[in-house]
């Protein structure tokens, strides 16, 4: 019988903190075991012009991986602009946020209220400008700053070439990266700040496919958690099959993967890529619900979505959202918590 061909699509370029399991499932034969034909599209294919989670909801994809954001985005979006289907978190690539807001040493931004007025590189997604916002405001700012919508594979190296002072990145990536070549950076987190973050990132799927491909979504489940459990036990060697299966699917990155890089990478990632049962990929609901009764607290559960073409009522610009041109309050009862996360599918 022929396997079963599905795509995943990556969230960045392939990297080894968030990606390693993937491609060590692939590099094992793990998906191929478990009769699939699995394509990995990483976002550099287009320059991002797609977004992973648009991935799967044209088709293109049955996977994507995303901020938990971004599954609430589509639980919440105003069927004025576009009926979207609600997508669903399938699993947690890391069961502890290692993400932060950082700035260089030099720059003497060594506390969020410091960027105040100063540049801010950002993914122009829908919450993030007022998440860094809150940022700032908890640490004795104003919450005023500049949010740069700059080419998004870039965002990292605008931050070292001083085009932005701050950006959000892995710590377990560009923080690896810019402690191996001596960068000394002041890393924000925001649980550090009262910021109740969910899970980022997470495997998110389309419900059609929940419900009518179940058994291939437990397959791809299953292989790829043997993957992260692999990675997790043994970092070295799982580095050296991340980068010869990741430079080969990719033999068009501008930077091939350095294997020491990779290596650093999964160690720091490591102790958070599993349960403390040794699960891969589980998830709370207690936790989905406290990064929403945060956003619901504080302002940002509203109706109206970023867009450059504003449609009056239903879209407004980056800058719209951080002035409170956010819509209206969207009720946290309507937002279940348990409605945007399953395990079923977990082994």
């Amino acid at each position: 019988m022929a396997p079963t061909k599905l795509a995943l699509a990556l969230d960045w370029l392939p990297n080894a903190a968030s990606h390693a399991g993937f491609y060590v499932a692939q590099a094992q034969g793990l998906y191929e075991k478990h009769g699939l034909d699995v394509t990995i599209i990483s976002p550099h294919s287009d320059d991002y012009k797609a977004t992973p989670a648009s991935r799967v909801e044209s088709g293109e994809a049955m996977f994507a991986i995303a901020p938990s954001e971004s599954v609430i985005s589509y639980h919440t979006w105003p069927r004025e602009h576009k009926e979207r289907p609600k997508l669903r978190a399938v699993a947690a690539l890391l069961q502890r946020d290692t993400s932060a807001i950082v700035t260089l040493k030099s720059s003497g931004i060594d506390r969020p209220a410091k960027l105040e007025g100063k540049r801010y590189a950002s993914y122009a997604a829908r919450y993030e400008g007022r998440i860094v916002q809150q940022l700032i405001k908890a640490d004795g700012g104003s919450g005023d700053y500049q949010e740069l919508a700059l080419p998004m594979l870039g965002l990292w190296n605008t931050l070292l070439t001083g085009e932005a002072d701050a950006t959000w990145v892995f710590m377990g990536w560009e923080g690896v990266e810019a402690q191996r070549k001596g960068v000394e950076l002041n890393a924000f987190k925001l649980e550090d700040y009262g910021i109740k973050y969910g899970y980022s990132p997470v495997l998110l799927a389309h419900p059609d496919a929940l419900s009518t491909q179940a058994e291939t979504v437990k397959a791809f489940m299953a292989a790829s958690a043997e993957g992260f459990r692999y990675a997790a036990a043994h970092p070295a060697e799982a580095a050296k099959l991340f980068v010869q299966a990741a430079n080969a699917a990719h033999p068009d990155l501008k930077e091939p993967l350095e294997e020491g890089m990779c290596a650093d990478s999964i160690q720091y990632v490591a102790p958070h890529l599993l349960a403390a049962d040794g699960r891969w990929g589980v998830m709370e609901e207690q936790r989905w619900s406290a990064f929403l009764d945060w956003l619901s607290d504080n302002g940002l559960l509203t109706t109206k979505v970023q867009s450059r073409t504003e449609q009056d009522g239903v879209t407004t610009t980056l800058d719209g959202l951080r002035r409170g041109d956010a819509g209206e309050p969207i009720p946290r009862d309507s937002v279940p918590a348990a409605s945007l996360f399953t395990n079923d599918f977990l082994p």
